[in-house]
């Protein structure tokens, strides 16, 4: 479905190896991690050089063909799935980490990198490259950023975007803009940079990345610990920032069905306290300096938690394995619920204040809606980003289940938009959520969106269909 005589082409500049065109080759690239959207493209580009990856931008564009670009394919919204007369740029083999100064704390890597890969270089300077998330084992830097990645760490380190410095990327008319730079002061003219963050590949293709680097850390206490509902779980997060001075890193709240899930589906799992408790939150203080004071702070916080109420029981571990295994719960949900049964998923946030009353509101709306629903609502406290995840009512049809997929999200997405949030918090928009932008987001701001997007892809070849409405070029 190609242009005469453009995979020839491609192959002159980028070399057969790099050009892939059998299904079963192509078969890694077009699944959708979730299954929720079909990928079939044309091909599959392999670039190894950020001059390769602008000649098929150049060469695909010129021929009016789209390219979808492509990191670690771990994507939750189907940001990158290919139609048949599409074109996918895999980056999975630019994964050179180009420098490392320690002296400015920054990190220069390729977008194919993946992420682990960028945390051990940064652990091997002595340093922390502070983004983690599940899937941090295959997913690569350039989706991280594309995405706007946000993962467990937001609280204390920002999402992907306060972590990032400088950019290498490849526009749609094959031209290169080389932003990567060290500088934290920088006022001449636009930051360009944030335009393409968070931009799903619409905008350009990210190539490479600066990105910041933090001391190492020295001491780290988790804690999962037993709340009696959200609100108390908001007030612990202040307690706990405040008795650390402001070094909690992390805070993650689970229900009680989430824990149970886990337990009951994923091998080795087990529930650490001793008596159920109907919510949990688990606490991760850490911090460069030495000392064991933040377990002074974290014993001081819960103690006065168990005197207010706040506090029912609590495990602290006492190595990085039993913290290991903590965290292990916590990442394990989403697996758990999938093996449980029918799903339907939601990344919203809301402001921190709201969570309490948000859980409460939505969760009684669905259940109106959709008898015996169980909700599942976990994540990440500490930014006001839940996943507000449903599962479906024991013995009933998964398949009915899901195909209320459009009911439940309107649902839950009109409560959270009350609210004042957002209906993409960490895994973007993609293909799965145009729509939910349309109505959600201001005409003002959809009207920017796409005079942004006119401005650097005019034709619409650059992953057309994500983030925005689709277009005919």
């Amino acid at each position: 479905m190609l242009p005469e005589g453009l995979i020839d082409a491609l192959i002159e500049h980028l070399g057969a190896d790099a050009v892939l065109t059998g299904r079963d080759a192509m078969a890694p690239y077009e699944r959708d991690w979730r299954g929720q959207f079909r990928s079939q493209a044309a091909a599959v580009l392999r670039p190894r050089t950020t001059g390769q990856v602008a000649d098929a931008v150049s060469l695909c564009t010129q021929a009016g063909v789209a390219v979808i670009p492509q990191a670690g394919n771990t994507g939750l919204v189907g940001g990158s799935v290919a139609r048949p007369d599409q074109v996918i740029v895999s980056l999975d083999r630019m994964t050179a980490v180009r420098s490392l100064d320690a002296d400015n704390d920054t990190i220069t890597v390729e977008a194919g990198c993946i992420l682990a890969d960028v945390q051990r270089a940064a652990a091997d300077a002595g340093r922390l490259f502070p983004l983690s998330l599940a899937a941090e084992g295959s997913c690569r830097i350039g989706g991280n950023l594309a995405t706007n990645a946000g993962g467990v760490n937001v609280l204390r380190y920002g999402n992907a975007r306060e972590l990032t410095l400088g950019l290498e990327v490849v526009l749609a008319d094959g031209r290169i803009w080389d932003g990567l730079t060290g500088l934290r002061k920088d006022n001449s003219g636009f930051d360009l940079k944030q335009w393409f963050i968070g931009s799903e590949g619409t905008l350009g293709i990210i190539t490479a990345a600066t990105l910041r680097l933090f001391p190492a850390l020295a001491q780290r206490e988790t804690a999962f610990i037993a709340v009696p509902d959200p609100a108390a779980a908001v007030r612990l997060l202040g307690e706990f920032r405040q008795a650390s001075g402001d070094n909690c890193i992390a805070c993650e709240l689970l229900p009680r069905l989430a824990l149970e899930l886990v337990c009951r589906h994923i091998p080795g799992c087990r529930d650490p306290l001793d008596r159920p408790a109907p919510w949990y939150l688990l606490v991760e203080l850490a911090s460069p300096a030495a000392g064991d004071w933040l377990a002074d702070a974290l014993q001081a916080v819960l103690a006065t938690g168990l005197d207010d109420g706040s506090v029912s029981d609590a495990v602290i571990a006492g190595s990085l394995d039993q913290a290991a295994a903590l965290w292990r719960l916590r990442e394990s949900i989403p697996e758990a619920q999938t093996r449980e049964g029918g799903s339907l998923k939601h990344d919203i946030s809301v402001p921190v204040s709201r969570l309490p009353a948000f859980v409460s509101e939505a969760g009684a709306a669905v259940a109106r809606a959709i008898p015996g629903v169980r909700v599942c609502a976990f994540g990440h406290v500490g930014d006001g980003n839940l996943h507000f995840n449903l599962s479906q009512p024991p013995g009933d049809d998964g398949d009915a289940f899901l195909a209320r997929a459009d009911e439940a999200g309107r649902i839950i997405h009109d409560v959270v938009a009350a609210m004042d949030g957002s209906v993409a918090a960490e895994h973007g928009i993609g293909r799965l959520k145009p729509a939910a932008l349309q109505r959600y987001r201001s005409p003002v701001a959809v009207d920017l969106m796409r005079a942004i997007k006119q401005a650097l892809d005019p034709d619409n070849r650059l992953n057309p269909g994500a983030v925005l409405e689709y277009r005919e070029p």
